[in-house]
């Protein structure tokens, strides 16, 4: 019963991404580990970090659409979630360096030892265990968009401005985290890294343990912000999207809606960005510059917001080009990307999933008049399509 519950609330393209990124976790890893090398169908050990990272930069896609797409609150500033999710795993990998660092200290990391740091600060401490770090990827992006979200909602600041101070707190903590004295390396940041869960963190195996932990991680976020987009409280999250002045004066108290949209869309992008940062083996204060959460938006418009498969489709999408572009024709890659957000706002509003939806209803509404049915207008109306002659 609870099942059948479960799957009643959620729509079928989710089901379909849901099992689909499940496969992809059995079959990536199953492929780069149980394959002989020179096997057409095996995948390089590097393109398994690669393939991962663009699961969590879609995972992040995913997140911000659930309050842009869903509940009308376009955030610039959802980078910074993604990076303190990442500098919390940061941290943990860095604690378990220990002794293999250049200067052997068992506690400090290497650059508190370089900036003659004597001991761990206390937001530290602790963050040698895997569960306390996975616990703070989680609770502290919580946290931060629960205040953020708070005094911003109850002010009701919208549209622009909300922008703008979204864009303008990441921007505070990308100066913020260039600062050596903050203790998580300056300009730097944290890299190195050696170990995760006492595997090293370099061997293909780990690689594809991340990549399945990232693709499970993501099906679970599609699972989430399905339920809640298809619950009752994700139709209120329509109306305030649509219509925040009516849906106040029925009753709804929209800042407490606004508030947990944006609470769960900051834990899934922490997530996302704590398993980014073993695939790519460093995380540093550029990941919270605004142009990144800039980027954002653009994969997800790119894809299509309002639906929960068009952010993911962008965010792939886009990064795939991304890296392409940027090996192949690094000067002109800014210059496409412009180009894609302009073309995408002037003839694809609702994004590729958007397009896809056009031609289908186009397509079923030319069959439809060839088969000679009446359309909903027609069935409204009480008009017959095909009046038989006067006898």
């Amino acid at each position: 019963m609870i099942t059948q519950a479960l799957f009643r609330a959620l729509d079928k393209r989710a089901i379909w991404i849901i099992l689909i990124l499940l496969v992809v976790a059995v079959a990536v890893p199953a492929s780069n580990l149980l394959l002989p090398t020179g096997h057409p169908l095996r995948l390089p050990n590097y393109v398994v970090p690669l393939f991962g990272k663009y699961l969590t930069f879609a995972m992040l896609a995913l997140a911000l659409d659930l309050v842009w797409g869903y509940c009308g609150i376009l955030s610039l500033g959802h980078g910074a979630f993604f990076a303190i999710g990442g500098y919390a795993m940061g941290m943990y990998l860095m604690r378990q360096i220990g002794t293999r660092g250049v200067y052997a200290n068992p506690t400090l990391p290497d650059f508190m030892v370089f900036l003659n740091w004597k001991e761990l600060p206390w937001y530290w401490q602790g963050m040698d265990n895997f569960w306390i770090a996975m616990v703070a990827v989680v609770v502290v992006p919580g946290l931060l968009a629960f205040v953020f979200g708070f005094l911003a909602f109850r002010s009701r600041v919208t549209g622009v401005y909300l922008s703008i101070i979204t864009q303008a707190m990441t921007y505070a903590l990308l100066l913020a985290f260039f600062r050596n004295d903050m203790g998580f390396g300056g300009n730097n940041g944290l890299t190195d890294f050696k170990d995760i869960l006492g595997q090293s963190i370099s061997a293909p195996g780990t690689r594809a343990a991340l990549f399945a932990a990232s693709a499970v991680a993501l099906a679970f976020a599609v699972f989430a912000c399905s339920m809640t987009v298809n619950s009752k409280l994700g139709k209120v999250m329509v109306a305030v999207r649509d219509a925040e002045s009516r849906t106040r004066f029925i009753g709804y108290r929209v800042e407490y809606v606004k508030l947990f949209a944006f609470v769960v869309s900051a834990v899934i992008a922490g997530i996302a960005g704590a398993l980014y940062v073993p695939q790519v083996g460093i995380i540093n204060p550029s990941e919270f510059d605004p142009a990144n959460s800039i980027e954002v938006v653009i994969w997800t418009a790119v894809g299509g917001r309002g639906t929960i498969i068009g952010p993911i489709i962008g965010g792939i999408l886009v990064n795939v080009g991304k890296s392409y572009f940027t090996g192949a024709f690094p000067e002109y890659w800014l210059f496409a990307l412009g180009a894609l957000f302009v073309v995408t706002t002037l003839f694809l509003p609702k994004g590729i999933v958007g397009l896809i939806g056009q031609y289908r209803a186009a397509t079923t509404k030319r069959e439809q008049h060839d088969r000679g049915d009446p359309t909903p207008r027609q069935v409204e109306a009480g008009v017959d399509p095909q009046p038989n002659p006067a006898e």
